[in-house]
């Protein structure tokens, strides 16, 4: 689970299983600045109506090419590896197939790989084996699941999903539940990030409130940089892992209660789930070990909108926390998170969000700034984003800047991008993010990783 910094919305906000079931009628669904679906009913139950056989199965999918050209680093030691120049030149396929199985119930199957032909075109002997095993390749099953309603008023899905909390678009706070692919971090927003996860998801509707209960059964942590890659944060490899086995004992779990009321949402969580950032500790004969601590988690979410303001809000208590140099060895830590913002849409084709984050550890002691815990009492992270479109909604011009401490002096990173739409099934992208090395372990010496990347995709 993803807990921690890092570069997104409400659980009211998941499809039903009654929008998911009107996928099937066509493919011209209206869709929000996010990507998801919008609903038209919340808590319509899906039964009743004819069955159309011809739409019982949809597959569709993408192939997709991207590269990355670094221009800032300078000539690297001898021995190191020369990330200057072409850094990726990858090609993705996603497939995805679901199936009506009846007016209730519905399942879907999603595959994606890719192959990053970068490292066979530089020589892959100039590259450290781990980066190789984290970036060359990759195949996987994305959201694969079966869902529907149990009762009129209780759906029930099992599978590998993607739950999405709170209100922010660029800050997570009570966003947790998922976790993020950080290999490369900044080119794309949060929510082509999110990595799925196997869960059980119960969720039961009364009138304008959903309560949802979820058991997390699979345990997986972020992606992050290898050992070589560009925005690995340090000159040697990590200590091995322990991770928690995927069984009955470690489930993770979690609840969420959310309303959708007249002009504004309100949203409460509750989760008990393992930190995804690991902390180290020293075996009996001195060998480090990277451990995950187990966390509770107690947060809120809110927003309301006012003409063309849509202002938010998010806070969250976690509990759990491990260090290495805390004293006494075992003691735990808590931390509180805060994040307010705001979003206007009164220009037109244009929308412009503000939102600032404070996460302060409690009973902070100076012991835990040192290494390897490098922990911070308080860490501010501000982002703004401004997104106009352009030629009748066919390019769409975005500019991201996040910024780390209260004077940026934790890193930050800026992104400006723009994607066209060439024809209905194929889109062009491209842009450049330029990096500030900070005090944070994942902006430590990132300052010369500016790059330009370009991408064309082709959905089907």
């Amino acid at each position: 689970m993803s807990i921690g910094t890092a570069p997104l919305l409400c659980a009211s906000e998941e499809p039903s299983v009654k929008e998911l079931m009107e996928g099937f009628e066509t493919k011209d669904v209206e869709t929000g600045k996010d990507g998801k679906e919008k609903k038209t009913d919340e808590l319509d139950s899906i039964k009743g109506g004819s069955e159309d056989t011809s739409s019982r199965f949809s597959f569709d999918g993408y192939l997709k090419h991207g590269l990355s050209y670094n221009f800032a680093h300078d000539r690297p030691e001898p021995g190191k590896t020369d990330w200057r120049g072409l850094s990726r030149f990858r090609s993705e396929i996603n497939l995805e197939l679901k199936v009506k199985l009846s007016e209730t119930w519905q399942a879907q199957v999603e595959g994606k790989a890719y192959y990053d032909f970068v490292f066979a075109m530089r020589g892959r002997d100039e590259f450290t084996g781990a980066v190789l095993d984290n970036r060359e390749q990759d195949a996987e099953f994305g959201e694969s699941y079966i869902l529907g309603s149990i009762t009129d008023k209780l759906d029930i899905r099992f599978g590998r999903q993607i739950n999405v909390w709170g209100k922010s678009d660029n800050i997570r706070v009570t966003d947790i539940l998922n976790p993020l692919d950080l290999r490369e971090p900044g080119l794309v927003d949060i929510e082509d990030l999110r990595l799925p996860v196997t869960m059980t998801r119960l969720d039961y509707y009364l009138g304008n409130w959903n309560l949802s209960g979820i058991f997390l059964h699979e345990i997986r942590f972020n992606k992050v940089p290898a050992f070589g890659s560009d925005f690995f944060p340090g000159e040697s490899p990590l200590p091995l892992e322990d991770a928690p086995s995927d069984s009955l004992d470690n489930t993770q779990f979690a609840a969420a209660l959310s309303g959708i009321l007249s002009g504004w949402d309100l949203a409460f969580y509750f989760a008990d789930v393992y930190n995804d950032p690991p902390h180290q500790e020293a075996k009996p004969d001195g060998q480090k070990m990277r451990k995950h601590a187990r966390l509770k988690m107690f947060g809120s979410a809110f927003n309301m909108a006012l003409g063309n303001w849509l202002l938010k809000a998010e806070a969250a208590y976690l509990d759990g926390f491990k260090f290495f140099n805390a004293p006494g060895g075992g003691k735990s830590f808590s931390m509180a998170d805060a994040l307010v913002g705001f979003e206007y849409t009164g220009f037109h084709e244009t929308v412009i969000s503000f939102e600032i984050a404070n996460r302060h550890l409690f009973d902070f002691r100076d012991s835990l700034k040192l290494a390897p815990d490098k922990a911070v009492e308080d860490e501010f992270q501000t982002a703004f984003r401004f997104t106009r479109e352009f030629l009748n909604d066919t390019l769409t011009v975005t500019f991201l800047a996040q910024t780390f401490g209260a004077l940026g002096g934790d890193g930050a990173f800026q992104r400006i991008s723009a994607e066209y739409d060439l024809t209905d099934s194929i889109r062009l992208s491209g842009g450049f993010v330029f990096y500030t090395s900070g005090d944070l372990r994942q902006f430590n010496d990132v300052g010369d990783n500016d790059r330009l990347f370009l991408g064309i995709r082709y959905s089907f």
